[in-house]
């Protein structure tokens, strides 16, 4: 993973004098390369955190301000962070026009293949329109602990998602996965009980982060797609490009909430307007830039192992900042979805 030049040298120069000192250097150059990898772990593992935190901090938000209001302002708090770099996100590029040959300068768009143009719609429809629609609504009804455990479900359902649209061949353990997953994820609705103030309807609230973990879900695919076109021609996605294409399709989707953040925004608790920008910057572009920036250095085998401890740090969280419990029975809902989990994106050996 690593540019330099590598320590063994080439086999025909070695004599059997020099294995002893071959394998010194091979010792010695296993280390640093042992040790690349724990900067993008700790990216993979701040990722998590900052996913995790987020499910206490929209509870906090979404109940004082609404779904539309605080997305709104979610939206324009990662917009306002990414203004500054728009050039960048968004370079034009010198072409040689036929047939004179003369260079001539184009916008960014000029570049986007059409069928690129044509799947940006569903994806940021999906992911973070219809998304955090859905989950801004789960969190008025559910707890954030429960929510955070059903989005242990996401690894499951790309996988069945590029079953269904990339064709990609899923092995008998995904489906077992997704049979333990989903009926850890139904128990752990069923058995949260009618409903308490602060999570008045568990059952909706859970199926509709269900559905929110769908979009996400789908919203992958579709960029794993996009990523697979890219390989015609030179054009590639910049990560953070599609984020800011992300960012600006949820302010103008979100955009009704608009009057109500902005005439109301002066009365915000200091709680609500720390979540507000928590979930603008932290959640929304730290989570992702970090994410993005681990899963080039490590292979993806080892990012998704990270996913699977976002339940674990939204429990904590929720416990920490909310005070929520889960019972023994929803801890062993819980237990359930995990085991799914680790067998559909588990590695047979």
């Amino acid at each position: 993973m690593s540019d330099s030049a590598p320590c063994v040298p080439d086999a025909a120069d070695i004599t059997d004098d020099d294995i002893t000192h071959v394998d010194t250097a091979n010792r010695s150059c296993n280390a640093p390369a042992r040790t690349s990898l724990l900067l993008p772990a700790l990216a993979a593992l701040g990722a998590v955190i900052l996913w995790g935190l987020s499910f206490p901090a929209m509870k906090v938000a979404v109940q004082a301000l609404g779904p539309m209001p605080l997305m709104w302002a979610r939206m324009m708090v990662a917009m306002a962070l990414l203004a500054p770099f728009t050039a960048r996100l968004f370079p034009s590029r010198t072409v040689a026009v036929a047939p004179s040959g003369a260079m001539e300068r184009r916008g960014f768009w000029s570049g986007v293949p059409r069928r690129h143009r044509l799947l940006l719609l569903p994806t940021v429809l999906l992911q973070p329109c219809l998304y955090f629609l859905c989950e801004s609504n789960a969190m008025q009804l559910t707890t954030a602990s429960q929510a955070g455990v059903i989005s242990a479900s996401v690894p499951l359902l790309v996988g069945a998602g590029a079953w269904l649209f990339l064709g990609e061949r899923p092995s008998p353990r995904l489906w077992v996965g997704v049979v333990f997953s989903c009926a850890g994820v139904a128990w752990l609705t069923l058995s949260g009980g009618a409903g308490t103030e602060s999570a008045p309807d568990p059952l909706l609230g859970n199926l509709l982060e269900l559905l929110a973990m769908a979009c996400a879900a789908g919203n992958m695919v579709l960029v794993r797609r996009l990523s697979a076109h890219g390989g015609h021609g030179s054009f590639r996605w910049n990560p953070w490009t599609l984020t800011a294409l992300q960012t600006v399709a949820g302010a103008l989707f979100f955009a009704p909430g608009a009057y109500a953040t902005l005439t109301g925004m002066g009365q915000w608790p200091a709680d609500v307007v720390l979540a507000v920008l928590y979930l603008g910057a932290g959640s929304s572009l730290g989570a992702f830039g970090l994410f993005n920036w681990a899963t080039s250095h490590l292979p993806a085998s080892s990012v998704g192992a990270f996913i699977n401890l976002v339940p674990v740090a939204a429990v904590g969280f929720g416990w920490l900042w909310l005070g929520e419990t889960l019972n023994a029975t929803q801890m062993l809902a819980a237990a359930v979805v995990m085991v799914g989990v680790a067998l559909g994106t588990g590695r047979r050996r």
